[in-house]
C-alpha cells in the first residue's frame, strides 16, 4: 500500500488528460450507490482570485464491511505541477524512511494534493456547502476520492469553479479559454463575407455554370457560419452566468450539421458528381449512407462527452467511441477521391483526351493531398496543442484549427468553384502529346 497513492495519481493523470479544459459551467449531478474510487468533476485553468465552490446534499455511504471512517471520504484539487512531482519525486518508503501518512493508500493524504474537506466535515443530513479560494495560479482538476474498500457512496453534487475578475464579476471560463468567444465571433464574420462572395459567384457571376455540388457548398458555408455564432454565444453565456442559457442546443445541432455537409462534399468532389457527371455509382451511395449516420453517431457521443462530464460512469467509453468514429469518417471519405483517380487513369488509356484527363488527376491529386493534411492536422496536431501548450494559451488550439478550417475551405472553393472555362478542363489541343508522356509515368500511381 506504500506506493498506491502514488500509483492512483498516475491514473489520474490519464484522466485528466483524456479530458479537454474548457469550461467550468455550473455542474450539478447526483451519484447513486456509486462505488469508484476516484471521479473527476472538471479540469479548469485559475488565475490569482479564483475559487471552488461545492455543495453537497444527501450524503451517505454503504459498506459491505465495517463502517467507514468519514475521512476517507472527500473531495480534493490537483494540479499539473504536483502531479508531476508526485510521479516522479515521491521517494518510496523503507525501514529507515517509513511513511508519514496515517492512511498511505489514500489520496486524500498524499501531500501532493490540497484537500478540500471529507465526509467528516458534513452535517448530521450529510450536507455541506462552501467556497474555498484557489490562490496559486495553475490548471486545478476536481476530484472525489473514496479511500474505503467495497464501499458505495450517494449524493447530489454542485459544482462552481470560476475566477474573479477586478470589477467582483465571476468568469466561468478557464484562464487559457478567455478569448475564445471573441475568437469564434470574428471567424463567423470571415464565414459571412466568405458566403456572400460565394453567393456572388454562384447565383449571379457564374450562375449558368453552378452545379448542383456548388449549392451544396453554399450549405456548407451557411453551417459553418451558425456554428460559429453559435459557439461564440455558447461560450459567452457560459464565462458570464456558467450556464450557456440554451445555445449549446444550437451548439450541438450545427456542430452536427456541419460536420455531416462536410463529409458529404468532400465524398461527392471526390466522385465528381454533378460537375463531372450527374449521378453517383452504387459504390459512391454506399460511402455516402456510411458516413453520414458516422457522422450523425460521432456527434451524439460529443455531445454526450461535451455535456455530462468525466464524472459520468463510461464517458471514457463514450470518448472512445467519438475518436473511432471520427476516424472512421475520415477514412472513408478518400476512397471516391481515389476511385475517381483510378477511374480516370483507366479512361486515359481510350479515350483519347489525354491533356484533359492530366487536369483532372491533377486536380484531383491535389485534394487528396489537402484533405489528408486538413484531417490530419485538425485530429492530430490541435489535440496535441491543446495537450501540450501551457494552459493560458489553450485558445491556440481552437485559433489554429479555424485558421486551418477556413484555407482548406478557401482551397476547396476556389479549386472547384464554377466557371464557363476552367483552367484545369480546358486546355489546349497542342498539350495532348505532353499529356500522354505524363500518363505513362509512375508519379500518378497509387
Amino acid at each position: 500500500m506504500a506506493t498506491a497513492a502514488a500509483r492512483l495519481l498516475l491514473l489520474l493523470a490519464v484522466a485528466g488528460v483524456l479530458l479537454r479544459p474548457a469550461t467550468a459551467e455550473i455542474k450539478q449531478e447526483s451519484f447513486k450507490d456509486d462505488s469508484r474510487s476516484s471521479i473527476l468533476f472538471e479540469k479548469f485553468g485559475f488565475s490569482r482570485r479564483g475559487f471552488v465552490s461545492i455543495s453537497i446534499s444527501g450524503a451517505s455511504t454503504s459498506s459491505k464491511l465495517a463502517t467507514p471512517d468519514p475521512a476517507q471520504f472527500g473531495f480534493f484539487l490537483l494540479s499539473d505541477e504536483a502531479l508531476f512531482e508526485a510521479i516522479y519525486e515521491q521517494p518510496p518508503p523503507t525501514d529507515l524512511n517509513p511513511d508519514p501518512n496515517p492512511n498511505p493508500g489514500c489520496v486524500l493524504s498524499s501531500p501532493y494534493v490540497k484537500p478540500l474537506f471529507s465526509f467528516a466535515d458534513l452535517d448530521g443530513d450529510g450536507n455541506y456547502n462552501k467556497t474555498f479560494p484557489v490562490t496559486h495560479p495553475d490548471e486545478y482538476s476536481l476530484f472525489f476520492a473514496n479511500c474505503a474498500p467495497e464501499t458505495t457512496v450517494t449524493m447530489e453534487v454542485r459544482t462552481d469553479m470560476y475566477n474573479v475578475n477586478l470589477d467582483g464579476s465571476k468568469d466561468y471560463l478557464s484562464v487559457g479559454q478567455a478569448p475564445v468567444p471573441a475568437i469564434y465571433a470574428f471567424f463567423a464574420f470571415c464565414y459571412l463575407v466568405f458566403l456572400a462572395v460565394w453567393l456572388y459567384v454562384t447565383l449571379y457571376r457564374n450562375r449558368l455554370s453552378a452545379h448542383r455540388i456548388h449549392h451544396l457548398m453554399t450549405g456548407l458555408l451557411a453551417a459553418r457560419m451558425l456554428y460559429c455564432i453559435s459557439a461564440a454565444e455558447d461560450q459567452h453565456y457560459i464565462r458570464i452566468a456558467g450556464t450557456p442559457h440554451g445555445w449549446d442546443v444550437m451548439f450541438y445541432l450545427f456542430q452536427l450539421v456541419k460536420g455531416v455537409i462536410l463529409f458529404a462534399v468532400i465524398a461527392l468532389i471526390g466522385t465528381g458528381w454533378s460537375f463531372l457527371k450527374p449521378f453517383l455509382q452504387d459504390k459512391e451511395k454506399k460511402v455516402l449512407m456510411v458516413v453520414i449516420p458516422l457522422q450523425v453517431a460521432a456527434n451524439i457521443a460529443a455531445a454526450v462527452v461535451g455535456e455530462t462530464g468525466p464524472f459520468l460512469q463510461g464517458w471514457v467509453t463514450w470518448n472512445q467511441i467519438f475518436l473511432f468514429v471520427d476516424v472512421a469518417c475520415c477514412c472513408a471519405v478518400l476512397f471516391p477521391v481515389v476511385w475517381s483517380m483510378r477511374s480516370l487513369r483507366e479512361s486515359s488509356k481510350t479515350d483519347g483526351k489525354a491533356a484533359r484527363t492530366l487536369a483532372k488527376l491533377t486536380l484531383f491529386r491535389q485534394f487528396y493531398v489537402v484533405v489528408i493534411g486538413y484531417l490530419y492536422f485538425t485530429r492530430i496536431i490541435v489535440y496535441a496543442l491543446k495537450t501540450i501548450t501551457n494552459y493560458k494559451y489553450r485558445w491556440v488550439s481552437v485559433a489554429a484549427e479555424e485558421v486551418a478550417t477556413v484555407a482548406f475551405y478557401l482551397f476547396m472553393f476556389y479549386m472547384f468553384r464554377p466557371a464557363e472555362r476552367n483552367q484545369y478542363f480546358a486546355l489546349d489541343e497542342d498539350e495532348e502529346e505532353a499529356a500522354e508522356l505524363a500518363l505513362r509515368e509512375e508519379e500518378f500511381e497509387l
